[in-house]
């Protein structure tokens, strides 16, 4: 399916920097009773309405952001990662504070802390002006307008006259030229959103603002009643795991989410409205675009630390989705708990389970000769393959050349593949010891000792079986050729 998201879109909000310390825990500190964390990898993410922007960008959209950060070593490192991601953002400096910054030290692909470096009362009155003056500019050129407020400042507000919100000057300014606006909201009073398209709150953020439990029975009224006092013509909730609502119309549409292995959820939600707008813009009907965003925020949560969905991973989506005659493939296509449980209902017929990984980027008879050889060594071939991310860690920054959506889709197409999963770590080892599978495989170009999870299959009495390679085939190969 061929899928162009080339408008214009502006963004305006708060912009964050996400900083990450990966580390390794082995012990704990004889000081007190925490982990020592041995930090291995740094990195930085642009965050807050930076990332809806870089969203944005991601998906091919052409977009403007709208926001400040200070003359820092944090808002110098936004400013370069800005400048790498090509996105346009005027020079708009605070004066009175530091630029929001947010630390996570990882282990294991879990947090284990968080740390804040913020300032958040009302903006300076000429930062304010700035800012306005600036969104003013890039409106004119935008089909939609994206605020982004998590409550550090831009948005903040210390008057009493509506009419001197900087989120209600720009909604009506947009309102004059027909433009939607769209709001990622933080605040308990939704007032301040007054005529905005349409608003995107979690859960969190819903009940809080009508002050109802979701359980609570006149809860779909007390939302139908604050859209009608504030003028909300949409509500798109995002509910986690449970997937999403979109409220229109008097009307709740519900959209359920996809089962997948959930690594991260930092900054699903500014993948769910950078894709809502990106997807009005390019002329989706509101369900359409909301469907299509829900999609979006189940890749990105797979994906470890703030990140965006690309074109490729969502076109490929969207196509493996709109065709019929291949649902049927989606049952091979499992997530971890999802295999554990299948695999836990094999074990009670006494299947003999069989479990081979990689990358399976180009597939060639290389691939389709181990994966028959597997498939004869017992009553059930586990198949499971490298995410995207994992692909580009091992691989480079150029690789996989096939987005996993359509790796996997090809790899449950063959016979004798029962299960497809994805993993997002370097190796399978996590996963080969929740399976453990009765016979591991490898190609030709691995001996034992040096296959990922022998140790643990062979002391648990399994088999760990060497394919002998095809010669003249790999990956590395084709793609070389390609090349030229």
């Amino acid at each position: 399916m061929a899928v162009s998201f080339e408008n214009n879109i502006v963004v305006v909000g708060d912009i964050m920097l996400d900083r990450y310390i990966d580390t390794r825990v082995e012990r704990i500190s004889p000081e007190a009773p925490v982990p020592v964390a041995k930090a291995v990898k740094r990195w930085s993410a642009l965050g807050g309405a930076a990332n809806v922007a870089r969203n944005l960008a991601s998906i091919g959209v052409k977009v403007t952001l709208i926001g400040a950060r200070a003359c820092d070593d944090a808002g110098q490192e936004i400013e370069q990662l800005l400048k790498e991601e090509k996105i346009n953002a005027p020079g708009i400096f605070f004066d009175d504070r530091p630029t929001t910054t947010k630390c996570r030290v990882l282990s294991n692909g879990q947090q284990l802390l968080r740390l804040d470096e913020e300032e958040c009362w009302p903006l300076s009155q000429n930062v304010r002006q700035k800012l306005f003056d600036a969104a003013l500019m890039a409106i004119d050129a935008a089909k939609v307008v994206i605020l982004s407020d998590y409550g550090k400042g831009v948005f903040v507000y210390d008057g009493d006259e509506l009419d001197d919100l900087l989120t209600i000057k720009i909604i009506k300014y947009c309102q004059s030229r027909q433009i939607p606006v769209l709001v990622d909201p933080i605040a308990r009073d939704w007032k301040r959103y007054t005529g905005a398209t349409c608003l995107t709150p979690n859960t969190k953020e819903l009940t809080s603002a009508i002050q109802m439990s979701a359980t609570d029975r006149a809860f779909f009224e007390m939302i139908n009643s604050q859209m009608q006092d504030y003028n909300f013509e949409n509500i798109l909730w995002t509910r986690g795991a449970q997937g999403m609502m979109l409220l229109r119309g008097g009307r709740a549409h519900e959209i359920k989410a996809e089962a997948r292995e959930v690594s991260d959820v930092s900054g699903a939600g500014d993948t769910v409205i950078a894709v809502l707008a990106a997807a009005l813009a390019a002329g989706f009907d509101w369900v359409k675009a909301a469907e299509l965003a829900n999609t979006a925020a189940g890749i990105v949560v797979g994906k470890l630390g703030t990140s965006t969905v690309t074109l490729r991973e969502l076109t490929g989506k969207m196509w493996f989705e709109d065709s019929s005659a291949l649902r049927h493939l989606k049952l091979k296509l499992v997530d971890r708990q999802s295999l554990l449980e299948i695999v836990s209902e094999w074990r009670k017929k006494h299947y003999r389970i069989v479990f081979t990984n990689g990358c399976f980027d180009l597939l060639h008879p290389g691939h389709i000769k181990l994966l028959q050889e597997a498939a004869t060594l017992g009553d059930k071939l586990i198949v499971a393959i490298n995410s995207d991310l994992s692909v580009k860690r091992l691989k480079g920054p150029d690789r996989p050349i096939q987005p996993q959506d359509a790796r996997v889709l090809v790899m449950a197409g063959l016979e004798g593949v029962d299960a497809v999963t994805v993993f997002d770590e370097d190796t399978p080892l996590k996963l080969i010891e929740a399976v453990c599978p009765d016979v591991l495989v490898k190609g030709g170009d691995y001996t034992v000792q040096d296959v990922v999870g022998s140790d643990f299959v062979l002391g648990h009495g399994g088999q760990v079986h060497i394919v002998d390679l095809a010669k003249g085939f790999s990956t590395t190969g084709l793609v070389s050729a390609i090349q030229g």
